[in-house]
């Protein structure tokens, strides 16, 4: 494994031990900055990466109760963990509540800290199917879909859910409720409608009254993209914890630079973010031996890496040009370690323009 260089580590290790531990239910988290689950990124590699950068807990990508139950050789292979891998659960989508509960039993043989059901996702082949975000609109069905898929279960079931279908019907409250009774862990809650998808911004006024009558632990999460948003929220949140989910591609160190102010927590430099995408190659490459693959999980990675830095647009340009994993990394090393020469240099982000809102899960 590529070990990060001495330096990167200290920095990692001196933040890393000042994370308040949270109790989200029986489970206890590092801190309270969760990475969220994203389609096509929360993968193994992904997973353990953020985890060793300071995230608190991660959760899997979305997976289909079908693939798992069909035994499906690719969506099992999203079932698979690391060793190392801790405070991690499995989140699974589907509209079939016996179809759940298997498919529920099934990733509990893998390991996991607890389940997750995708209550939450807008995109269309999941909701047109009864899935996703489609199980806000009928709260009647609730009660008996959580208390299947429970009794299959000896660890936490919890679920990720929306603050409803649309601004008309703003369930969170009543979902909740229901989850309470059913013997839930805790929820998380995207702070948008299904109907506003992942444009507009998250509604954090509702999320944050939510707390006022829950009877379970509830993660916020939405439009906590930088540093400094997450560390605003932090200082006034009602919520147990925080989730954080595309803020992590542009800025891989976002769960240990949001734990501190910034005039004590140590500069991340261009080479400090070579190093973690030269660890992330390394799992790429444990995780899959498809070069194919590889090249393009490790290429959409390094260009958001990139995005903020001086001459990233010509760096981006020049990286999609690359047809071979050898070819990708020199180009990159270049790239940042020439960064790296110039001194102390920052990200410049404009996080009011659109980012990977075709949806991710």
């Amino acid at each position: 494994m590529t070990e990060f260089s001495p330096v990167l580590q200290s920095k990692i290790d001196a933040i890393s031990i000042k994370g308040k531990p949270t109790q989200m239910g029986a489970l206890r988290f590092q801190n309270p900055l969760i990475l969220a689950p994203m389609s096509a990124i929360c993968n193994l590699p992904f997973r353990l990466l953020m985890q060793e950068l300071g995230a608190g807990a991660t959760v899997s990508e979305l997976i289909s109760c079908h693939g798992i139950n069909y035994g499906n050789e690719k969506t099992l292979k999203m079932l698979k963990l690391h060793p190392r891998e801790k405070n991690i659960g499995l989140q699974i989508f589907g509209e079939d509540t016996q179809a759940m509960a298997r498919a529920a039993a099934t990733c509990q043989e893998y390991g996991p800290d607890f389940i997750d059901i995708n209550m939450g996702c807008p995109v269309r082949k999941v909701v047109t199917k009864g899935g996703g975000s489609a199980l806000l609109k009928d709260t009647s069905k609730l009660s008996s879909f959580f208390k299947n898929i429970r009794k299959e279960l000896s660890i936490p079931l919890t679920i990720k859910i929306r603050t409803g279908w649309d601004e008309e019907q703003l369930n969170a409250r009543e979902i909740i409720n229901i989850a309470a009774g059913e013997g839930i862990e805790f929820v998380a809650i995207h702070g948008r409608t299904r109907t506003q998808q992942y444009k507009g911004k998250a509604n954090w006024q509702y999320l944050e009254s939510l707390s006022d009558t829950s009877k379970l632990p509830l993660i916020g999460n939405g439009d906590l993209n930088t540093p400094e948003k997450v560390r605003e929220r932090l200082a006034s949140t009602t919520m147990d914890a925080l989730m954080i989910g595309r803020g992590a591609l542009r800025n891989p160190f976002i769960f240990l630079e949001s734990q501190l102010a910034p005039s004590i927590f140590p500069h991340f430099s261009p080479a400090d973010y070579w190093q973690v995408i030269e660890r992330y190659y390394t799992y790429l490459s444990e995780f899959t031996e498809r070069e194919r693959t590889i090249l393009v999980q490790l290429r959409k990675h390094i260009v958001w890496m990139a995005s903020g830095f001086e001459g990233a647009a010509t760096f981006r340009n020049l990286i999609f040009q690359t047809t071979a994993i050898s070819d990708t990394l020199e180009v990159t090393r270049d790239y940042f370690l020439k960064l790296d020469q110039l001194g102390p240099v920052s990200k410049q982000l404009d996080c009011e323009k659109s980012f990977m809102a075709g949806g991710h899960g």
